[in-house]
């Protein structure tokens, strides 16, 4: 019998379960919780930014630029995209998919009705107001006792200050005596008529006199003077005749300076009166300086 302190000992070792103990599905985790956290992120600067503000942050990504305003860096193109890299697909063979060309940006200018500015749109409330505004005033120069009786010596148009009503003097018919201010009657009947339609608009009016290309011979007193007079005088007359005194934004006299017939500077239509109602646009100009005045409108036709 073998002596069993001669025997060996074997130690078996035994390993519980088995797999794999990696942590690769924690970073997956970790991916999926950081993706949804901008995820939400974004669905929450997309909710309280303006429209404004998410069109400046689109336009920063498709031209970035450290300095405000437009980029001096062109847009991307399907040619070439930012820093000039190539904006074609890349396949498995390595080569590209051929861009496709993208049709024209719109105009700035032509921008929808959502993407219109508040300058904008009130320009363009303001443009059909005077549209029916100016009819108002035709429809009134043919139907009224007293402005029928004066149609060749009306001018109704639109131009690019707005709506522009001009009282022409005639030989026979002049709004003033010459040389002076003062309003003829009939002149005061006129622009009596006029200021019942003025004032149902909330926009200012500009005033201009103007006089014919005669000089007035009197000492410290010009055509300067005389024109500037003048349409003091028919301000008045508006306030008179109902208009809002508050509503008269500038008074200006240009004498000669702007003929209406220049081929003939003493014709007696060159002596006249502009009343102008104002776009938004004319009213914000700096200094009240007003638009270049465009050719003069044909009086308007009798009925």
């Amino acid at each position: 019998m073998a002596d069993k302190s001669t025997q060996p000992i074997v130690v078996r070792k035994i390993v519980k379960g088995g797999g794999h103990h990696g942590g690769a599905w924690k970073v997956a985790y970790a991916d999926f919780v950081t993706a949804m956290m901008a995820f939400f992120l974004l669905l929450w600067l997309l909710g309280s930014t303006t429209k404004d503000q998410r069109a400046a942050i689109s336009e920063y990504f498709n031209n970035p630029s450290a300095e405000p305003g437009t980029s001096v860096t062109p847009s991307p193109n399907p040619v070439q995209g930012p820093g000039g890299s190539s904006t074609s697909m890349i396949q498995q063979d390595g080569t590209a998919t051929p861009a496709v060309e993208l049709p024209p940006a719109a105009d700035a200018t032509e921008a929808s009705p959502d993407e219109e500015s508040a300058t904008q749109i009130a320009e363009r409330k303001f443009r059909a107001r005077m549209e029916e505004m100016l009819k108002e005033l035709r429809e009134l120069a043919e139907k009224s006792e007293i402005l029928k009786q004066f149609q060749d010596q009306l001018l109704f148009d639109i131009t690019e200050e707005g709506l522009r009503i001009q009282i022409l003097d005639k030989d026979n018919r002049p709004m003033f005596d010459v040389g002076s201010a003062t309003l003829k009657p009939h002149t005061t009947e006129i622009l009596r008529e006029i200021a019942k339609v003025i004032n149902q608009v909330p926009s200012p009016v500009s005033i201009t006199g103007y006089t014919d290309g005669r000089r007035l011979e009197r000492t410290g007193y010009s055509n300067w003077e005389l024109s500037t007079d003048r349409a003091n005088a028919a301000r008045r007359a508006l306030t008179a005749g109902g208009m809002q005194e508050g509503k008269v934004s500038r008074i200006v006299g240009l004498a000669s300076s702007k003929l209406f017939k220049p081929e003939d500077p003493m014709d007696p239509t060159n002596r006249r009166v502009s009343i102008t109602v104002l776009s938004p646009q004319s009213a914000a100009a700096p200094n009240g300086s007003p638009a270049p005045t465009p050719a003069p409108a044909k009086p308007a036709a009798k009925s």
